[in-house]
């Protein structure tokens, strides 16, 4: 058996014999499933094909907070960490790995190479990167077809689809606005499944949920005895969105002094521990989402001025479902039929009268009220293929 972690030498002159020699060393008898975390592509795309044995499956990491996560997806029995990570510590993140993974083999690489093949492996990413970003704006033109995850048709919905694909094949941030129920989730992540980021991790961080006492480790992260409780060390959320997207819902209810704090992130794009000094750069794309007026908030001086300009590069709005014409139908069949798949049953449909009666209806929870009513119109439909008028009605009418 080999130790549970080794040295192996650095790959300091190019990636030719060496890098091959190097990365079949890695390749033990039982080991199938390999992690390789780094954030040079050229130097993983190469101890990939080097290392890959039979029945191998590989997985890549731009990151140590990037393969952190990716180890909650993929259970694996070894892993390449190299030494020059661009955002975490790989003495840390090993021992992070070691801690929750005890029977993971953790082994050490270092991606330091000579000028000219760091500068070639540059070039190679700039183009890829190049290449991915132009592939990704085709793919998100303006065009007829929904948002990912988006169900509707009318006039006032579709230019909501035309700016997300707009700016999904560019790490501009984004503010999504709009009433509570109207979808500001879906359509971050569908800006994000468009993105060249994709096959990375969307963070969600609901910013009125968490306690303001610990919302600055939940963002920033802390390490070991930064604060009472603080039994070892823990990654923020901003660094598990390393290479992917962080999205804050609810920004507006951020508190002032985590205001502050966020804004020298979007600055400087570093990320800076609790109870640590050292401070890390990270590659995250920022999507915010808000149901009030942050504009009022800036005014009234509950919200940085600063910040709002920070957020606000690229502000989409989505309209409530009251203007959405023609929209209701559509969306309640999507409903009725994941509701029928979900219980087993046939399909169930409106009745003409029970639509028009939902058409009539102001929805102030928007989409997500329109659900719960359907939920609740099927339950009460019981055995019957129709939803009829008197399954729609709130309140707790008699049903026939």
């Amino acid at each position: 058996m080999p130790p549970s972690v080794r040295e192996v030498v650095g790959l300091r002159r190019g990636l030719g014999e060496t890098m091959a020699a190097t990365a079949q060393s890695i390749v033990w008898g039982t080991q199938r499933r390999i992690l390789i975390a780094s954030g040079n592509p050229e130097f993983r795309r190469q101890m990939a094909m080097h290392a890959k044995g039979p029945a191998a499956q590989m997985e890549e990491a731009v990151g140590g907070a990037h393969a952190l996560a990716k180890l909650v997806q993929f259970p694996c029995d070894g892993v390449l960490l190299d030494r020059q990570l661009p955002d975490l510590d790989a003495e840390e993140v090993a021992s992070m790995i070691r801690q929750k993974y005890p029977r993971i083999e953790v082994t050490f690489v270092d991606s330091k190479e000579s000028g000219r093949a760091s500068a070639g492996a540059d070039a190679e990413d700039r183009d890829e990167i190049s290449a991915d970003t132009k592939v990704t704006e085709e793919e998100a033109r303006p065009g007829d077809e929904n948002l990912p995850g988006m169900i509707g048709r009318s006039a006032a919905i579709r230019k909501t689809y035309e700016l997300a694909k707009l700016v999904a094949g560019r790490d501009t941030t984004v503010l999504v606005m709009g009433e509570t129920g109207t979808g500001k989730e879906v359509v971050a992540q569908a800006i994000h499944g468009l993105s060249a980021r994709a096959k990375n991790a969307f963070v969600p961080v609901n910013c009125a949920a968490i306690p303001e006492a610990l919302l600055e480790a939940e963002l920033f992260g802390h390490v070991r005895g930064a604060f009472t409780g603080a039994v070892q060390s823990r990654l923020g959320r901003i660094h598990v969105a390393q290479g992917g997207t962080l999205f804050l819902d609810e920004v507006g209810e951020l508190p002032l002094s985590m205001q502050a704090k966020l804004l020298r992130f979007l600055q400087n794009g570093e990320v800076q521990r609790l109870g640590s000094s050292d401070v890390y750069r990270v590659d995250v794309r920022v999507i915010c989402a808000t149901n009030v007026g942050l504009l009022e908030q800036v005014q009234a001086k509950q919200f940085r001025q600063d910040l709002y300009y920070r957020l606000a590069v690229f502000p989409i709005e989505l309209p409530p479902l009251r203007i959405r014409t023609g929209d209701v139908a559509e969306l309640a069949d999507h409903f009725l039929k994941k509701f029928s798949d979900e219980a087993g049953f046939p399909l169930k449909k409106l009745t003409p009268a029970a639509l028009g009666s939902l058409e009539q209806r102001r929805w102030p929870g928007n989409v997500r009220e329109l659900q719960h009513v359907l939920e609740r119109a099927f339950i009460l439909s019981g055995n019957s293929r129709e939803i009829c008028v008197q399954h729609v009605q709130m309140g707790n009418e008699a049903v026939e």
